[in-house]
């Protein structure tokens, strides 16, 4: 009698021991290592001695895998033992083996597996504190079997063992932080989606076209410099003789009142006040003209493109409104050209695609032309003479307006929302 309580207390003891390494696997390797990094700064022990198994995933794995071999193998003898005392010899390792598959099965890996997938961080901690001294324990063992190891991955190709899950590619923190639910705020969210989005665009995608720059000819009248100086809605102007490209400098508005005391020497002051132009390719990335904005302490440029002519503007706050949204009063925003109408909208020609995406939810292009005129030019392939309909992709473009070889104004749906005949605008 007592042999058998001994043999069964040995396989509950073992059963334990089982899902406690079953625990660890898990545990250990679903927790969250950026958590982890953030409790560990905070002074958290537990998560310092998480992280510390963690960074060694090879050697952490060995322990627990050691660990769960030795407790399988000793099972399985002590099952057949107790087997024995009530089956002949014949059947008895047939009785241990299926009964013992049932209950590690379920007692000593589903069971424990799955509490640690859906709790990690809870499972985790108390694990590390045996798993620490067990590894130091272990550790000859742990090192001569993992060496073996190590050595044989070498021709799969895997020629060094080391945790990286600390890294993130753009497009996967792109996905966490979209996933992040209600943990961030949806206004919080869509900035951070924002500012990772900042590398994929370029100062030519929000850049002020070149025939929309308002600034200050000095080849003008002295009562249009005048009315430029104390009407304008910008805190900065480029100054030109004649056409832009001839850029004179950068004047800044407060400077209006000095000028202007002395009528007489108008534009020499104008000249005078202005400084350097700060001119940079249409190809360089938002995230990089970020930085140089900053590191040379300037607010405004002029973009130019490969044959170093000017062919826009861009600002600080251009790129900070991509991030942010829009936040200052203009005289002509891109929003002002976008009306719902029916189960579309009218948008006017002007406004650039990638508005268009950020405000409806939509996937035009914007690799290419920068304004929905131009997408449309692009397409046709040329100018078109009259009202024209076109698919672009999943959305469908109805030439409305034209004037001067420019698009005005066209109807743009997606295809879903495109469903029997409808009017059209006038």
């Amino acid at each position: 009698m007592s042999e058998l309580l001994l043999l069964t207390s040995g396989i509950v003891l073992l059963l334990a021991l089982c899902a406690f390494f079953s625990f660890a696997e898990i545990g250990m390797m679903a927790v969250n290592r950026y958590r982890l990094h953030h409790l560990a700064g905070e002074g958290h022990v537990g998560a310092k001695r998480v992280l510390e198994l963690v960074r060694q995933p090879d050697k952490l794995l060995g322990v627990i895998l050691i660990g769960n071999t030795l407790v399988g193998n000793l099972s399985a003898s002590l099952a057949t033992m107790l087997a024995l005392n009530f089956f002949d010899a014949g059947s008895a390792p047939i009785v241990a083996t299926v009964l013992l598959t049932i209950v590690m099965l379920i007692f000593g890996e589903v069971m424990p597996k799955t509490w640690a997938a859906v709790s990690p961080e809870q499972v985790s901690y108390p694990c590390a504190r045996v798993l620490g001294p067990a590894l130091k324990i272990c550790m000859p063992l742990v090192v001569m079997v993992n060496g073996i190891s190590n050595w044989l991955l070498k021709f799969c190709g895997l020629h060094k063992v080391q945790a990286d899950a600390t890294s993130l590619s753009p497009e996967e923190l792109r996905t966490v932080v979209g996933e992040a639910g209600s943990l961030i705020p949806s206004r919080n969210r869509a900035m951070l989606l924002s500012i990772i989005d900042l590398n994929k665009a370029t100062v030519r995608s929000i850049m002020v076209p070149r025939h929309e720059i308002d600034g200050i000819d000095l080849e003008s009248d002295d009562e249009s410099l005048r009315r430029q100086l104390t009407h304008s809605q910008h805190t900065r102007l480029p100054v030109y003789k004649g056409d832009v490209n001839n850029v004179v400098g950068l004047l800044h508005v407060r400077s209006a009142a000095a000028i202007l005391g002395r009528p007489e020497r108008l534009r020499a002051e104008i000249v005078n006040a202005a400084s350097e132009p700060y001119f940079v390719p249409e190809s360089t990335p938002l995230h990089t003209q970020l930085h140089y904005f900053q590191s040379q302490q300037r607010r405004i440029a002029l973009v130019v493109d490969e044959y170093g002519e000017v062919i826009g503007l861009a600002t600080l706050e251009d790129i900070l409104e991509e991030i942010v949204g829009e936040f200052t009063t203009q005289s002509q925003s891109p929003t002002d050209g976008i009306q719902p109408f029916e189960d579309g909208y009218l948008i006017e020609g002007r406004v650039p695609l990638r508005e268009i995406n950020r405000l409806l939810g939509w996937s035009l292009p914007v690799d290419g032309p920068r304004t929905l005129n131009g997408l449309i030019v692009e397409r046709l392939e040329t100018f078109p003479a009259g009202p024209v309909s076109l698919m672009l992709g999943d959305y469908r473009i109805e030439v409305t307006d034209l004037e001067d070889n420019f698009i005005v104004r066209a109807y743009c749906a997606p295809r879903a929302s495109i469903a029997g005949a409808r009017s059209r605008p006038e």
